[in-house]
């Protein structure tokens, strides 16, 4: 160990194991390193970032050694993209420190007793998994180390891709990205030169001014293609030019819509994506079940493995047809109905009102007449009352975001005693806080992972809990 600058800087250290959310660890005279962007068997020399008593955050600033674990990536973008942060690593081995990830939050954090745990469900496919991209249009392309002192590269140049990893005003130019199947980089590259050809400013996002912003694209199981493009402004001319343009080149694209989006962030919250061609939405599958999706909706992004996930949370739920079963943070409404088979009622509950417009309409493409959907937060809706009024639950299905359950609902559902709850969830760490809450009158019976998103370190998890 050396200093140097004032930072702490440490030489030819062993990464030795995986940590948690695509962090490796090292340890030094007692010591645990967290180091990004390194796997175990990597020989590294590492700046200090943060410097506490027990442990520290480094990055790295040289190789010593490369791990034989490393396989070459796949993708030319790895490394400066930030998206797929385990391309490095063969996916058995992904497959492996998931399920390590798994373990090591419910026996750390949950402190409960728990059952054998299967083995992770990988994903069958790990390239072009995804049925939903969004991509950035920047006048500002971000620059590779090699390229910063170049004077004959500037920035300021039009890209479409994605922000580079830790700064909001530039983006990659991306030429292939994996994760969608085409039409997705033959689309954004179309529009991508028709803006340069024709002179349409590209997103500043600094000075919040500019033409072309954002483009969505969903690519169903079901041959379905849904593109939305977001404009900074209106200019009717030029946006008509270049979605008649999009329709000519790619007629396979079944809903094509427009959004003008003048606030400061990219999120579709509070506008309204127009249709220009198409009925407005995609219709999607899993299993036997039909699902429309609009532009604002919110959807699994991996249809077959998602189709998967769903069938072990239906498993977990035991339905025999005689089941009331509450569908929290439901979304728009996909569990609930993909269980729906084996229910006698199907309550769910969502706090934001345009999934639960979808939840409805879903379930009556699916000729699903014994459910019901609620708009509210799942802490406040959930009260003595609304349990009387719409029967005590025999299982209840909670989908929850990262941040877990909030500790009233915990408290609730307590109080209801459900005989069964299986709790989904892509956060095992806060899963894992719940729990330990919930081991008041529960027990963990199953547990199973599932891989979602391959190259990634994220995670579902699946955990079925009985009633003591």
């Amino acid at each position: 160990m050396k200093r140097k600058n004032k930072n702490i800087i440490l030489e030819k250290i062993l990464v030795e194991d995986y940590a948690a959310e695509g962090k490796s660890l090292a340890r030094v005279e007692g010591k645990v390193i967290f180091i990004e962007n390194v796997v175990p068997g990597d020989i590294v020399d590492v700046r200090l970032l943060k410097n506490k008593k027990d442990w520290a955050e480094g990055h790295v600033l040289k190789f010593h050694e490369r791990s034989a674990q490393r396989v070459v990536p796949f993708c030319a973008h790895f490394g400066v993209c930030g998206g797929c942060q385990w391309q490095m690593l063969p996916y058995e081995k992904q497959l492996q420190y998931k399920q390590k990830q798994v373990e090591d939050n419910l026996q750390r954090i949950g402190k409960v007793e728990l059952p054998t745990i299967e083995p992770i469900m990988g994903a069958m496919d790990t390239q072009c998994y995804r049925n939903k991209m969004e991509y950035t249009f920047s006048n500002r392309r971000f620059l590779l180390p090699e390229e910063l002192h170049n004077e004959d590269i500037s920035p300021m140049q039009n890209v479409a891709g994605f922000h580079a990893k830790g700064i909001f005003d530039k983006a990659i130019n991306i030429d292939t990205c994996y994760l969608q199947k085409e039409p997705t980089n033959k689309i954004r590259k179309a529009v991508r030169d028709f803006g340069n050809a024709h002179g349409f400013s590209f997103y500043d996002i600094k000075q919040q001014q500019g033409f072309l912003r954002t483009i969505q694209l969903r690519i169903c199981e079901t041959g379905e293609i849904m593109v939305n493009i977001m404009f900074g402004y209106e200019d009717e001319e030029k946006r008509k030019a270049l979605l008649d343009f999009l329709l000519q080149q790619f007629p396979e694209i079944t809903t094509l819509l427009f959004t003008i989006n003048t606030k400061g962030n990219d999120s579709l919250y509070g506008l309204t994506p127009e249709i220009y061609h198409g009925k407005g939405y995609a219709i999607e599958r899993l299993g036997e079940f039909q699902f429309k999706i609009g532009p604002k909706s919110f959807f699994q992004t991996n249809t077959k493995q998602g189709e998967r996930l769903y069938n072990v949370a239906k498993d977990f739920s035991a339905l025999t047809g005689k089941e009331t079963v509450y569908d929290l943070y439901c979304g728009t409404g996909s569990i609930g109905i993909f269980v729906s088979k084996g229910a006698k009622k199907i309550i769910g509950v969502e706090a934001v009102d345009e999934a639960i417009v979808d939840a409805k309409e879903n379930a009556a493409l699916n000729q699903i007449e014994h459910a019901s959907f609620f708009t509210g937060d799942v802490v406040d809706i959930c009260n003595d009352d609304f349990f009387a009024a719409h029967g005590k639950p025999d299982v209840i299905i909670t989908d929850p975001p990262r941040a877990g359950m909030h500790e009233k609902l915990v408290r609730k559902l307590l109080d209801i005693e459900a005989p069964l709850i299986v709790y989904v969830s892509c956060n095992p760490a806060t899963q894992a806080r719940d729990l330990n809450w919930l081991n008041e009158k529960y027990s963990v019976t199953k547990i199973q992972p599932v891989d979602m998103f391959p190259h990634t370190h994220h995670i579902e998890n699946v955990v079925q809990m009985k009633l003591r």
